[in-house]
């Protein structure tokens, strides 16, 4: 997973090499499909929240497209604030799931 600061879809550079490793492992892989996932923390209304997710996936997206992915093989969704990674009403909880994952649909 790649972790987004409070209300930020930016990549940070501590998640860059792990994206990198995912677009080396695709280009090898022809055949593979991945959805990427985007989530919220519970702040904000769900229809910020769904738009937040969409420019999470869509930002991680991007990055893989930059390095030679093909967006043919990539997909989006956004979760926004339905499917947290960590139950709890504080910032432990909220910045495990302000998030983007990967997971391959096909192969």
């Amino acid at each position: 997973s790649v972790y987004y600061d409070f209300d930020k879809s930016e990549i940070k550079s501590e998640y860059r090499p792990m994206i990198e490793a995912h677009a080396g492992y695709l280009r090898d892989h022809a055949q593979a499909t991945v959805r990427i996932e985007g989530n919220c923390d519970e702040r904000g209304s769900a229809e910020y929240n769904l738009g937040l997710g969409d420019r999470r996936a869509t930002a991680a997206k991007d990055f893989l497209v930059q390095l030679g992915v093909p967006a043919d093989r990539l997909r989006t969704i956004s979760y926004g604030k339905e499917r947290p990674f960590v139950l709890g009403h504080d910032e432990s909880a909220w910045q495990m799931n302000r998030r983007a994952q990967f997971l391959v649909i096909e192969k």
